[in-house]
């Protein structure tokens, strides 16, 4: 299952095709318009959220509410077109009194790629290096959201520090499959603990009372897995690997772990690596998830745990200094409309990324044309693990 997003952040609105998606599979419109929702929340975001309400819309593939097994075209509405149909039109001559967008923002796409595509306009790179893009990442996202859901697979995600704020948690590898999504949604920057969470909003409080943006950290769960999803053949089979591309395809994430990550490097073998425990009725366990859920490339069939790093937004109040494309001379740099904080919602844009990679590989391992064998694939998996391990 694999998707590509087209559109501009002011432009008249953002498509999605989804490709490779199996015959049966129930589709949701309500379900994938609350995963917009939960994008669009979160303490610290900007002006753009007050304009915009996502809501998407299918225009292919899909009868009476379940896949016909060919591509999937999706679409969200810009409503604030309507603001730049002269200034980001399709055709025609540009407006005489156009300004254009010379002075790059540090920390953004701006200067590189006007470089890249020899372009004069800032505005031709920002439109697509946006965040906005994200927006039906999710919408196509939903897509893979439901299949997994149908194979028992659930996907959450929960933040772990903005700015310099932390959640303190004692062993978030065993203890984060227990939290409750829920609790995570009522928080408003998505963190299960409730005085963190003020803390985290008055971080953002004083941020922007200083003009400043923050970033932060987060984590993704999955829960419901199967063991040996994607390979340890060679290095592009590996679901790391996989899993690393698709969360990195994501503006503004600096880093990826998966289970300890970092922290595994500075403790001994012995402290690291998760022991093998056999259970009468699931079979082959781990007695701790220290690896996340993943060894040599492969699910092990515990709790996947993935924990990601966010840079702060690179729009600020008070800019930052650059250089006038056009004068060569000092200039400050420009400023968008933009957020003060968005690492809660950039946790949602993770989960659908994770989503996708998940059904790709539960489509590489057990068909791919319709519901009904997929399922009855999995049944047949699971009856020959469950008998090799008694």
């Amino acid at each position: 299952m694999q998707y590509i997003t087209a559109g501009e952040s002011h432009g008249p609105f953002l498509t999605g095709i989804v490709s490779d998606v199996p015959a049966g599979l129930s589709i949701s419109e309500k379900n994938i318009n609350s995963d917009l929702s939960r994008r669009q929340s979160g303490y610290g975001r900007g002006g753009r959220q007050a304009i915009e309400k996502d809501m998407v819309r299918i225009v292919s593939g899909v009868r009476f509410g379940k896949t016909l097994g060919t591509p999937i075209a999706l679409q969200i509405e810009n409503r604030d077109w309507k603001n730049w149909t002269d200034r980001m039109a399709v055709f025609g001559d540009a407006p005489k009194d156009l300004v254009r967008e010379v002075t790059p923002r540090p920390g953004h796409a701006d200067l590189v790629g006007i470089l890249k595509n020899d372009m004069d306009d800032c505005r031709n790179i920002l439109e697509r290096a946006s965040a906005r893009e994200t927006a039906i990442r999710v919408a196509c996202a939903g897509i893979a959201r439901e299949f997994l859901a149908e194979l028992g697979v659930e996907i959450f995600s929960y933040v772990t520090s903005i700015g310099k704020v932390t959640f303190e948690e004692d062993d978030p590898m065993m203890v984060a499959p227990d939290y409750r999504p829920l609790d995570i949604e009522m928080s408003e920057v998505r963190c299960p603990d409730e005085a963190t969470s003020e803390k985290m909003i008055a971080e953002i409080d004083e941020a922007k009372e200083k003009g400043e943006s923050l970033g932060g950290t987060f984590r993704v769960v999955v829960t419901g897995l199967i063991p040996t999803l994607g390979g340890f053949e060679t290095g592009s089979t590996r679901l790391t690997s996989r899993l690393g591309a698709a969360l990195f395809s994501i503006p503004a994430i600096k880093g990826v772990e998966f289970g300890l990550g970092f922290e595994a490097a500075r403790r001994s073998g012995s402290c690291v690596h998760d022991e093998i425990i056999l259970d009468e009725k699931r079979g082959f366990l781990r007695s701790s998830n220290n690896a996340g859920g993943l060894e040599g490339g492969m699910t092990t069939g515990m709790p996947l745990i993935a924990s990601l790093a966010m840079k702060p937004i690179p729009t600020l109040t008070t800019p930052l200094n650059t250089v006038n494309i056009d004068t060569l001379e000092s200039a400050k740099a420009s400023k968008e409309r933009s957020d003060v904080c968005a690492v809660p919602a950039a946790a949602v844009v993770a989960e659908s990324e994770v989503a996708f990679v998940l059904a790709e590989a539960y489509m590489n391992k057990f068909g791919a044309d319709n519901m009904t064998d997929i399922k009855q694939n999995i049944e047949t998996f699971k009856q020959r693990i469950k008998t090799m391990s008694r």
